[in-house]
């Protein structure tokens, strides 16, 4: 098998490589130091297995497999961790291959046997059971081939648009494969659902705006949204949208 190395800490990394070398059963095609460059080399390499750890500086593991799966042909995952035995009873619970470090040879040689691929709610569950948070930090998108990385904090809102959800943000605007309601459980805390397409970051909003008609609607911090998304407030959703506003600490 192809496999992919992830680990922030360069030991690790080589540790896990000279296992795999003299094993000479498996090929190593590349290691990565963090979440971002995994995603980069995975698009790329096409590895047949990612060993990954999970606490990592930026996008963690858990979060950069859940980001794999938006590859044409994800690769399966290892999780290497240090997590103590509670976290390590919902890897089990899941099936979900691991290794514990320090990393064995024996160890390691039956993970990469119970690799596979993890869908979102396999990695949601194994969060629950653990403890271990699992909130997204970014949003990823596949832009001409490429898987393109969206900070949760620079998206001003999320349009349904047919089958998809279009995601704003500052640089721009792309489609993704979430649904609103996917993107509400996980992000409610930032967002507010204020019609049954769209849902907006609390922190973009600059004020509601009422027409003649009765109808209201969200002024945006810097550019207005594109002409096609006219981001009304339904009457259903407008309490909570004025009590979100009112409630934030700008």
């Amino acid at each position: 098998m192809k496999i992919l190395i992830v680990d922030d800490e360069a030991l690790a990394r080589d540790r896990l490589r000279q296992l795999l070398e003299e094993s000479n059963e498996h090929v190593v095609v590349g290691d990565a130091a963090n979440g971002q460059q995994a995603l980069a080399m995975s698009n790329t390499l096409h590895p047949d297995v990612v060993l990954l750890d999970i606490r990592m500086p930026g996008i963690s593991g858990l979060e950069t497999a859940q980001h794999l799966n938006a590859l044409e042909k994800p690769p399966a995952v290892v999780f290497t961790t240090a997590y103590e035995e509670y976290a390590i009873d919902a890897f089990d619970s899941q099936a979900v291959g691991y290794i514990l470090k320090p990393v064995r040879r024996e160890r390691l040689a039956q993970a990469l046997e119970r690799a596979r691929c993890l869908n979102r709610a396999t990695i949601t569950a194994v969060a629950e059971q653990s403890g271990i948070e699992n909130r997204r930090s970014h949003i990823c998108a596949r832009v001409r081939g490429e898987l393109r990385l969206i900070p949760v904090e620079d998206v001003r809102y999320f349009h349904a648009d047919q089958k998809y959800t279009r995601v704003c943000y500052a640089g721009g605007e792309h489609l993704i494969d979430d649904s609103l309601k996917q993107l509400e459980q996980e992000f409610g805390d930032d967002f507010v659902r204020i019609h049954r397409s769209a849902l907006v970051a609390v922190s973009q909003i600059v004020a509601l705006k009422k027409a003649a008609d009765g109808e209201v609607s969200i002024s945006l911090r810097g550019d207005g949204p594109p002409e096609e998304d006219r981001l009304t407030i339904s009457r259903r959703h407008l309490a909570e949208v004025r009590r979100r506003l009112k409630g934030r600490s700008d």
